[in-house]
């Protein structure tokens, strides 16, 4: 009963519930590609080896990032 007085009062309640467990995965994402490419950079300066490190890393991050997202999905889906 008292459900049905908040789902009356705010309609869009249900529709944040819905999307409430995606609203981070963009985030986890960027923060995952950041943060591989800053130790790619980091790295490169260390062992001054310029561009290496920093594509190595990149692409590490960018199929790390992909692989939690997507896991993340799937799983969110079920």
């Amino acid at each position: 009963m008292n459900k049905d007085k908040n789902e009356k009062k705010n309609p869009n309640n249900n529709l944040f519930k819905d999307y409430a467990p995606y609203l981070g995965l963009g985030i986890q994402l960027a923060a995952t590609i950041g943060i591989m490419v800053f130790v790619g950079i980091w790295i490169d300066k260390k062992l001054d080896t310029s561009p290496y490190f920093t594509l190595i890393f990149s692409i590490l991050g960018i199929i790390t990032g992909m692989y939690h997202f997507l896991k993340s999905v799937i799983r969110i889906d079920k």
